[in-house]
């Protein structure tokens, strides 16, 4: 199969990525615009990062004036699981996919665009990558420039309930893993209380959203990782 037809290919099968990616940045779109920001810089953050969880954190940490370096660990924590994907990825690649390849291949790596690559039979090829990112960044940028611009135009009344759809986002994110797993479960728990709890307690309350997001991940993961560590598979 020559390179085109890998590059068609990874449309065909990103297309299912494209459609679930525009609704869910159409309400990061409606929340960038409700933040302060305009249409083209929510549209260059979308562009530019391709991170949902990531990007929802981000905008609190700039709709709330906070620092580079509050903004810099923000994502080390939150995107650090991309390192991983990419490690894994870049086992299925041969020697001779180049630096330049294997930076574009990088670009597009999210939770979707990776569970996709991971299970292609064989080597990656670069070009099927480069189609997947295409039509799935087409989804992500485009829902978030339709989002931004109706957030824009549309009357405060409409914007509050299309605000809705973010927080049904989350819920239909967290709920299925949560009833399978317990230690997910506790995760989600542990965090909801956490999160309250820093509200209202003395010194943390006076932190600022994004640190305490930081501090909350750490905190949550780090227990949850002690208390249900992931045992490796025996070879054999």
């Amino acid at each position: 199969m020559d390179n085109k037809k890998w590059f068609q290919r990874g449309i065909k099968n990103g297309l299912p990525i494209c459609m679930g990616y525009f609704a869910v940045s159409f309400a990061f779109g409606i929340q960038a615009v409700e933040g302060g920001l305009t249409v083209f810089q929510a549209g260059m953050l979308s562009l530019l990062n391709v991170t949902s969880a990531g990007q929802f954190a981000g905008l609190s940490v700039i709709i709330a004036g906070g620092s580079y370096i509050e903004m810099a660990v923000l994502q080390l924590i939150i995107n650090l699981r991309y390192l991983l994907m990419s490690t894994a990825l870049s086992q299925k690649l041969t020697s001779r996919t180049g630096t330049l390849a294997r930076l574009g291949i990088a670009y597009g790596v999210t939770d979707e665009i990776f569970g996709v690559s991971v299970l292609t039979d064989g080597e990656l090829n670069p070009f099927y990558s480069y189609g997947l990112t295409a039509i799935s960044v087409l989804g992500w940028t485009g829902g978030t420039v339709f989002g931004a611009a109706a957030g824009a135009i549309l009357p405060e009344s409409a914007i509050s309930a299309l605000g809705i759809a973010l927080y049904g986002m989350f819920i239909a994110i967290i709920i299925p893993p949560a009833t399978k797993s317990r230690p997910v479960l506790m995760a989600v728990l542990g965090g909801m209380f956490l999160s309250t709890a820093a509200a209202y307690a003395p010194l943390i309350r006076e932190l600022s959203e994004g640190m305490q997001i930081i501090i909350i991940t750490v905190l949550v993961a780090s227990v949850c990782a002690v208390i249900w560590p992931v045992k490796e598979r025996e070879e054999g």
